[in-house]
């Protein structure tokens, strides 16, 4: 039986930062726009941090029932390392996006916004069949679409929407640039996964496009939230230029990829991956709200 610890683990807190930096960019943003609403906010965070959870859950459970958890460098699998049975894996999944669907209806009354429940239902089924059912789409490369468009686009635009029903270029532009980060934590997680999930059948996009280009396509997602700020700034919002700071952590994992990082160094990668997510997403989340 695993311990609390454990559980805790498995829940990969270092991916949490992915949840709140998209839910601050777009708080930011709706100060900017003229008005933050905290209780909102932090129902927004409620949501992303539970389905950030339970995807992670739901990973483990899926990877684990197939078999290719069975040798990984990294965090610990509850399933495939046999801490924990199959079914209590996916039932706290299940409890995750539960509450994950009350906070969002909560959401949605307060705020108003009744097409937020069809986002939510596309939100919980695309976390589920990321890893599950009997075609999920992270093994056929897909993986990346989901990351960037639910935990970037999506989180970013809908937490500004929620709490002042409109969105600028500002919004957008934080949208992408956050969501390519959180892209890359995915990225540079199945770089390192490469030679176990070429064996056990997953095709994820690493798997595809092979190791060189991955390493390139990592360093290409962690640049572009530059690009993005400059936009940002140069469409109402100078003070984006500040995220710029938040990105200077990024030249070492950088680094490290593009000198050919393995296994544990690209766990050390992962875990900076993350605490970038957060520094440009706080950064660029007070630079928004400056007009």
């Amino acid at each position: 039986m695993a311990t609390i610890s454990q559980w805790v683990a498995g829940a990969r807190p270092r991916t949490l930062p992915a949840a709140l930096a998209p839910v601050a960019v777009g708080t930011g943003s709706a100060a900017g726009l003229g008005h933050l609403d905290p209780g909102l906010a932090l129902l927004a965070l409620l949501v992303a941090v539970l389905l950030q959870i339970g995807v992670n859950y739901a990973n483990d459970y899926s990877d684990g029932i197939r078999g290719t958890d069975a040798e990984r460098v990294g965090p610990v699998r509850l399933v495939g390392q046999g801490l924990a049975t199959p079914a209590l894996v996916k039932y706290a999944a299940f409890v995750c996006f539960g509450l994950a669907c009350l906070a969002g209806l909560a959401l949605t009354g307060l705020s108003g916004v009744t097409w937020l429940l069809g986002i939510g239902v596309a939100a919980v089924l695309a976390a589920w069949f990321y890893t599950g059912g009997p075609r999920p789409y992270g093994y056929a490369g897909l993986g990346e679409v989901f990351v960037f468009v639910f935990f970037g686009l999506v989180a970013t635009v809908c937490t500004a929407y929620t709490q002042v029903k409109t969105t600028d270029t500002g919004t957008w532009a934080g949208a992408v640039g956050i969501g390519s980060i959180i892209t890359a934590v995915l990225v540079v997680n199945n770089l390192r996964d490469i030679a176990g999930d070429t064996v056990s059948g997953k095709h994820t996009l690493a798997v595809r496009v092979g190791d060189r280009t991955t390493r390139w396509f990592y360093v290409a997602l962690m640049a572009l939230p530059a690009g993005c700020s400059v936009l940002a700034a140069l469409t109402g919002h100078p003070c984006a230029l500040l995220s710029l700071l938040g990105l200077v952590p990024a030249v070492k994992p950088c680094r490290s990829v593009l000198a050919g990082a393995q296994g544990p160094a690209l766990v050390a990668v992962l875990g900076t991956t993350g605490l970038v997510s957060l520094t440009y997403g706080l950064t660029l989340a007070a630079g928004l709200a400056v007009r």
